[in-house]
C-alpha cells in the first residue's frame, strides 16, 4: 500500500473529510482499487505523477456515491430496484463534480467519470468506447472490478484471485485487451499479492479506513 502510506498528512485529512463512517465499504474497496491501479499504471510505463494521480483517483473513484448514501447504505436489501441502477449510475458525473470542487486535477477527474465505461461502449454515462475512453478511465475499469470481486459483499462472499481473473476473462470485452494483459502480468508479483492480502484482512473486519487515512499505518 506505499502509494496510500506516502500520501501527504494534508492529503489524508482532506480524503477524510470528505469520506464519512456509512460508507466503510466503499472505503475499503477504494483503497484496493486506489493500489492496484498504481501498480497496474506502473506495468503499463505511466511517469511517476500519473501512477499517483491513478492511486488518489482509486481511492476516491465512488465518492459520488456519497449523495446517494442514505439511499444506497441504508437499505438492508440484497438488491437494488431498476429505478435505484438510474441513480447509481449517476454517481461517476455526482463524483467528478465533487473532486472538481476539491480541485482534483483533470488525470485524476477523467478517471473518476469514466471508471464505468467498457471498452466495447456498453458502458455508462456516455458510452464510450475503446481509446475515447481516456487512460485512467480504462485503468480503474479493471482495478475496480478485480476489488468487487475479492471482497465480501451483503449479497455474496468474495471470490478468490484465480476464480475472479476467470470471471474477468470471461467478461474480457469491457476491457482493454493491452491494459488486462499487464494486469494478469502482475497478478502473481509481491506487491500484488499484498492487495489479495489486504482484502481478506478487510473481509475479515481486521482493518480500518480510518487507520490508513488519518495515520497512514495498516
Amino acid at each position: 500500500m506505499q502509494a496510500v502510506r506516502e500520501l501527504t498528512v494534508e492529503d489524508r485529512k482532506e480524503l477524510s473529510s470528505i469520506l464519512t463512517d456509512d460508507m466503510e465499504e466503499a472505503i475499503d474497496h477504494g483503497i484496493l482499487v486506489s493500489r492496484l491501479a498504481y501498480l497496474l499504471a506502473e506495468e503499463t510505463g505511466c511517469d511517476e505523477s500519473f501512477c499517483y494521480a491513478m492511486a488518489d483517483a482509486g481511492l476516491v473513484h465512488d465518492i459520488g456515491k456519497l449523495r446517494l448514501g442514505k439511499y444506497l447504505y441504508a437499505s438492508n436489501r440484497n438488491t437494488l430496484i431498476v429505478e435505484e441502477m438510474k441513480y447509481i449510475r449517476m454517481h461517476p458525473d455526482i463524483g467528478y463534480d465533487i473532486l472538481k470542487k476539491y480541485g482534483y486535477n483533470e488525470e485524476i477527474l477523467k478517471a473518476v467519470l469514466y471508471h464505468h465505461e467498457n471498452y466495447d461502449g456498453s458502458g455508462y454515462p456516455n458510452n464510450l468506447k475503446g481509446n475515447q475512453i481516456p487512460l485512467g478511465g480504462r485503468i480503474l475499469r479493471i482495478c475496480d472490478v478485480y476489488a468487487a470481486l475479492i471482497s465480501d459483499r451483503r449479497y455474496r462472499c468474495s471470490y478468490h484471485k484465480e476464480a475472479a481473473m476467470q470471471l474477468m476473462i470471461e467478461e474480457v470485452k469491457n476491457f482493454d485487451m493491452k491494459l488486462f494483459l499487464n494486469f494478469l502480468s502482475i497478478a502473481y508479483t509481491e506487491p500484488f499479492t499484498e492487495v489479495d492480502k489486504y482484502a481478506r484482512e478487510i473481509n475479515k473486519k481486521n482493518f480500518s479506513w480510518k487507520n490508513i487515512l488519518h495515520d497512514g499505518t495498516y
